[in-house]
């Protein structure tokens, strides 16, 4: 692509969510989210592919649905409460507007776009979509949080946990995998949202640094499949060795940066007597984990036939990516940080 036409459509997307998230007009959120949808859609169809322009097409239908649906909410509370204020909202409007941006998130049972999409997209777009493209949404929920239907949020996050862990056994491609692991991580953020905000924010910037850790690590390999990356051992062994503790990050395991965020919502939700939710979505994600597992399985424990056993391998030294190792780093070590971020 283009280089210009690149730096446009990336400041698109700046913009389109500084706009979302400096609004205070329904309107002004709405046209915001706007930009962002149509500056990804040209990342999407760079590579001239059907797949591409197939995951395009869907991503644009589902995301103008919601978005019609935000207008729609919106103008309707409007004509009840004589304002746009996004804070200002009756129940009937408010319950529409969240299941759009849920929908918008790619929430159970809403989420049959995301895992398509993902798949049928290049890498790089792929940490795009599943990291800058929430940021919009989700603020405007944590903004509404105090106005959330709370049956609404506890059962859409509860079925996204669910949807997310058995979704990703199955799977053998990476990008699939990573989508069905978004939903399971947006149900945990969301199951809490009404509780309490704050550690929803703290757990969705979490999931962002983890998520982007994954996705920069598998560009760095160009892994797209099970296979390539029970390969890339004798090419990274370094990367390959992260990116397996990446992967136990986001399955939620101590001592790793994953198991924060997993911790405090189950206090939480002990806390507000809601321990039979705690204990069955602990039960539910133990699905996660195990494809998780299967994953740092295939990456670390096995060795291919067509694996060379010499250390001094032919093919060309791989560049190295100091972002990728920050990210890496970041998604790995930040659990003792929790109780000063959480002070903060």
């Amino acid at each position: 692509m283009n280089p210009l036409a690149l730096t446009i459509f990336l400041l698109s997307l700046a913009i389109g969510t500084t706009i979302t998230l400096s609004s205070f007009h329904w309107l002004l959120a709405w046209i915001g989210l706007e930009i962002n949808t149509l500056a990804i859609i040209p990342l999407m169809t760079k590579m001239p592919h059907p797949r591409a322009i197939e995951a395009a097409t869907k991503y644009f239908l589902t995301q103008a649905a919601a978005s019609a649906l935000i207008l729609f909410s919106s103008l309707i509370n409007a004509w009840q409460t004589g304002e746009w204020n996004i804070n200002s909202l009756t129940d009937l409007p408010m319950n529409a507007l969240s299941i759009a941006l849920m929908m918008k998130l790619g929430l159970a049972p809403l989420h049959f776009w995301m895992p398509e999409v993902l798949q049928g997209i290049s890498l790089p777009t792929g940490l795009i979509l599943s990291t800058w493209q929430k940021i919009a949404p989700m603020t405007l929920l944590l903004q509404t949080s105090h106005l959330l239907n709370l049956n609404l949020t506890i059962a859409l996050g509860f079925t996204s946990i669910l949807i997310g862990g058995w979704g990703g056994i199955g799977q053998t491609q990476l990008r699939k995998i990573m989508a069905f692991s978004s939903i399971g991580h947006l149900g945990w953020i969301i199951i809490i949202l009404k509780f309490n905000p704050q550690l929803s924010l703290f757990n969705f910037v979490l999931y962002i640094i983890m998520t982007a850790a994954m996705f920069m690590s598998l560009i760095s390999m160009s892994a797209t499949k099970m296979s390539q990356i029970s390969t890339s051992w004798s090419k990274t062994p370094t990367l390959s060795t992260t990116t397996m503790l990446v992967m136990l990050s986001l399955a939620g395991l101590p001592p790793l940066t994953g198991f924060a965020p997993k911790l405090l919502i189950t206090l939480e939700l002990i806390k507000q007597n809601a321990t039979l939710l705690a204990a069955t979505i602990m039960l539910i994600s133990l699905l996660a984990l195990f494809f998780y597992l299967r994953l740092t399985y295939i990456v670390t424990m096995t060795l291919s036939p067509n694996t060379p056993n010499s250390l001094n391998t032919w093919r060309t030294t791989s560049k190295s990516h100091p972002s990728t190792a920050i990210m890496n780093t970041l998604a790995l070590i930040l659990l003792p940080l929790t109780p000063t971020l959480l002070l903060m």
